[in-house]
């Protein structure tokens, strides 16, 4: 077995371009799923379609592992592959095994699904952050923009919307499933991904409800939200539009007003503070 130091992570393809003595057959009681592995394994027309050529004709494409001790194994590559060999009935599987940690597997395991095209945004969103995580904590990529134009380039996309599908990642789970159901945009997704997660869960009821999101009120809600309410929100995203056109209005403070009240030992964050705690006793007066 190769040791580790010898081992050059390159591609996944190169993995595959191994000879016959290099492949060897595993129980496949002894193989496990990737941990955390984000992309999903159905039981549909296509798995039963490749259960019957494996029962036919075998495996044509070894599955890649890596040993976890005492015999077993964590599948890289080869979900798919392993789960319709258990409905074909095989208790082998052909695999190549590489001695290489969880961590330097991640890259190679999201590589080798970049070619399926059947992923949801939400299983790319995974993999996208996994692989981003893992080139940094390898050291292999020096910031984020870099490692997104890595994955990028490998899945055949630009690094922004690498990002933009790492954004994903922070929808609560209900609203990342309507995205993968076509039922919200992937760009109303990225955008509503950056509202607190009360705001998120205040959208996914109202869409359940038959109401309508526009990215333009989300993106108004972003700009604003720390300093609205939860009613407020709601009114911005589901009231009347000439509303929400009174409710929120840009007001530039000038430099040098603001410094006949502040000295220059406060930060912008509590000039802000400042004004909307004075604000708030002035709607209370009115009130």
């Amino acid at each position: 077995m190769a040791t580790r130091e010898k081992i050059k992570l390159t591609s996944y393809n190169e993995l595959l371009g191994v000879n016959n003595d290099m492949i060897s057959e595993i129980d496949i009681n002894k193989l496990h799923q990737f941990k955390d592995h984000p992309f999903s394994v159905v039981d549909n027309e296509k798995m039963l379609e490749l259960a019957k050529s494996i029962e036919n004709n075998g495996i044509l494409s070894p599955l890649l592992v890596r040993p976890l001790g005492n015999g077993e194994y964590e599948i890289i590559s080869g979900h798919r592959r392993k789960r319709a060999c258990e409905i074909a009935g095989k208790e082998k599987v052909s695999a190549i095994i590489k001695d290489i940690s969880h961590e330097e597997a991640i890259p190679l395991m999201v590589d080798a699904n970049f070619q399926r095209e059947d992923t949801l945004p939400s299983e790319k969103a995974k993999a996208y952050k996994m692989k981003m995580e893992a080139l940094a904590h390898q050291g292999k990529s020096s910031d984020e923009m870099s490692s997104a134009k890595q994955i990028g380039q490998l899945a055949g996309i630009s690094d922004r919307q690498v990002q933009r599908y790492i954004r994903l990642t922070e929808l609560i789970r209900e609203l990342s499933k309507l995205v993968d159901d076509k039922q919200i945009t992937f760009v109303l997704g990225v955008e509503i991904s950056f509202l607190k997660t009360e705001y998120q869960q205040l959208i996914y009821e109202n869409i359940c409800k038959g109401k309508k999101v526009s990215k333009d009120n989300v993106r108004m809600i972003r700009e604003n939200q720390e300093n609205l309410s939860l009613e407020e929100v709601r009114q911005i995203l589901f009231a009347d539009k000439t509303k929400v056109q009174k409710k929120i209005c840009n007001v530039t403070l000038k430099e040098n007003k603001l410094s006949e009240f502040f000295d220059s030992t406060y930060t912008k964050k509590e000039m802000e503070k400042v004004i909307y705690s004075l604000l708030k006793e002035w709607k209370k007066g009115k009130d």
